[in-house]
């Protein structure tokens, strides 16, 4: 006999998803894996519509990133408009795009992943959240949710909204920033500085004592991709691609985004709605890569601002080569918002930001473009085909947690390896958190990341009234 495990859903994550655990007959773990079970399909009913309404319609594909969406699809923008965008407004978006990092990574580590090192992976699941972390630590929840405004408002003085500002256009911005905004950004930023110290200090002394979960969760070779700048260097919006390897060593560099097509190939899973890109060079399964904050300061020779350097050094203490423990990936995330905070504090002073010219107006010049950013998540692509009149032929998007697929997968079965003793029956609510864990290091965003390929999986059941199966039909 064999059983199957189902952990559904997956709790603290954004979007809907399941687990399945495998048993052989002798109890042990025989595989396990990650399904995305919902279904989105922006890119389909995208087609049809204006090129200058991409940025504003896909920024509502979430509400927790709506900023990636925004900025990918301007860039794509750009390119088929084949303009250069003003120098306040590519400062100006990559300013938005700063206070975005920092406003989903606080909410990743205090409100998702806090609870489980904090409150103890054995802790009561009803009180094992954000709620309960407010109870006993109401001074934590309460610095995380503050650090978290901060980046909403950096979005919201820029855009006008917190959620889904439709600022960002191709060519440019819709409008630019006041001196007193700048200001009561600069006034808040002290104490964005203390609470990311305080959260830096408490992680550390979780790592002390996390050995295991260092090991175990999601600690395999594989490659990394990011943007990186013209000398390597931590790049969130612009740049070229790179991958590494789990040794360090640099695969491949420089690669324009549009050319990402060359490198990337996407595989289909029959139990998911959620793609599994792979470096394509090296074919499946060798070319499964990783990309978010962990990849990010993985495949950059330095971040350029002084606090997070110092960090950065400290966190590659924990690699050979590259930090290959998924459980870094909160480290790293800490890491990324000291950082942004460092390069919003350099642009308070920037006259540039405070330039009229915001827009560059072209009509169609290109009939396709390709427009890459950083998501908090990871590299982000929106590649469009328009008309002459641009109107939207074709969308595609590789989502963030789309290129993480492969590697969320392998993270579900290395821990249910790890955490599952053989010969188990019962499996304590703990141990499964500790493997719903694996997931909540890479923070996937699965409504962002979920669109068809070929046949749309259904399981269809027809039951009488008293419950009992009459009819079953499963495709796909």
């Amino acid at each position: 006999m064999t059983r199957r495990i189902v952990i559904d859903p997956v709790t603290r994550i954004e979007g809907h998803a399941k687990i399945s655990i495998h048993l052989d007959s002798q109890g042990q773990v025989a595989g396990a894996e990650f399904h995305v079970v919902e279904f989105r399909g922006f890119e389909k009913f995208c087609e049809g519509r204006p090129l200058a309404e991409m940025p504003g319609l896909t920024a509502r594909i979430c509400g927790i990133c709506p900023v990636s969406h925004l900025l990918a699809s301007a860039r794509a923008g750009d390119a088929i408009l084949a303009v250069r965008v003003p120098v306040a407004a590519e400062k100006l978006r990559r300013l938005m795009n700063l206070g975005q990092l920092v406003q989903s990574h606080a909410l990743s580590f205090f409100h998702l992943s806090a609870p489980d090192f904090v409150l103890g992976w054995d802790s009561d699941p009803a009180k094992r959240n954000v709620f309960g972390l407010m109870a006993s630590h109401a001074d934590l929840a309460r610095a995380g949710i503050r650090l978290r405004q901060f980046g909403q408002e950096v979005i919201e003085m820029l855009g006008g909204k917190k959620i889904h500002p439709a600022w960002a256009v191709p060519g440019g911005v819709r409008s630019g920033i006041e001196p007193e905004a700048l200001a009561r950004i600069g006034a808040w930023l002290p104490e964005a500085y203390r609470t990311t110290a305080v959260a830096l200090d408490l992680f550390k002394r979780v790592l002390a004592t996390h050995q295991h979960e260092i090991d175990t969760c999601g600690n395999f070779p594989s490659l990394f991709m990011g943007l990186v700048g013209p000398r390597g260097e931590w790049e969130h919006h612009g740049g070229k691609l790179r991958f590494t390897d789990s040794t360090g060593q640099i695969v491949a560099d420089q690669i324009e985004p549009k050319d990402y097509g060359q490198y990337l190939g996407e595989a289909v899973q029959e139990s998911s709605y959620l793609k599994s890109p792979y470096y394509r060079p090296l074919g499946l399964p060798g070319g499964m890569y990783r990309v978010g904050p962990l990849a990010r300061l993985n495949v950059c020779s330095s971040i350029g601002t002084p606090l997070a350097d110092a960090e950065l050094a400290n966190f590659r203490r924990f690699g050979h080569g590259a930090v290959t423990s998924s459980f870094l990936y909160h480290y790293a995330r800490l890491i990324e918002i000291l950082a942004c905070l460092e390069r919003i504090e350099s642009y308070l002073a920037d006259p540039d930001l405070l330039r009229p010219h915001l827009r560059s107006e072209a009509g169609i010049n290109h009939l396709h473009g390709v427009g890459v950013s950083e998501a908090p998540r990871g590299t982000l692509f929106h590649e469009y085909w328009v008309d002459e009149h641009g109107l939207i032929q074709k969308v595609n998007l590789l989502i963030a947690t789309g290129n993480n697929n492969l590697a969320m997968n392998r993270t579900v079965a290395q821990l249910a390896h790890a955490v599952i003793p053989p010969g188990t029956t019962e499996i304590p609510e703990a141990l499964l958190n500790r493997i719903e864990h694996g997931i909540r290091c890479y923070d996937p965003c699965l409504s962002c990341s979920t669109h068809a390929a070929g046949q749309m999986a259904l399981h269809l059941r027809l039951l009488g009234p008293d419950g009992t199966l009459l009819h079953e039909r499963t495709r796909g």
